[in-house]
């Protein structure tokens, strides 16, 4: 029986690790992970582990209620667009930024920002998330 991708992710996750998997004919990276390439369909694929070193392209919130319940603790959060050093973007939660408009006005004038995982526990789930390097 294959192992599982998501659950290879989530373990991964427990350990403070992002995997991904780098597909064998386009050589492009998958994050997270899939069965298939993101880029060209491709089913070959070995799975790579990625630095989490990455750039916050941009930061904003949501006004909204959560989109899963499980987050409602964590509301109001921010969010950010992230451009890994593989070149894979994540949309993720930002810790340890306020969302009061002057502090994203900041962000948003000083361009990319460094960042790091800064994976979460959210009721027995692991949620990737980003914080300022």
């Amino acid at each position: 029986m294959t192992d599982s991708t998501i659950k290879g992710y989530y373990d991964a996750l427990a350990q403070g690790k992002l995997i991904g998997r780098k597909c064998g004919q386009c050589g492009e990276v998958t994050f997270p992970p899939t069965t298939a390439c993101g880029s060209c369909g491709s089913y070959e694929q070995e799975q790579v582990e990625l630095s989490g070193k990455g750039k916050m392209l941009y930061v904003s919130h949501g006004m909204a209620p959560p989109p899963n319940p499980r987050f409602n603790d964590l509301a109001p959060y921010a969010y950010g667009h992230i451009q890994l050093e593989e070149n894979v973007y994540v949309q993720a939660i930002i810790t340890g930024v306020s969302i009061d408009p002057e502090t994203l006005k900041g962000f948003f004038e000083a361009g990319p920002v460094d960042v790091v995982p800064d994976i979460l526990e959210v009721q027995g789930l692991n949620v990737l998330a980003f914080k300022q390097a």
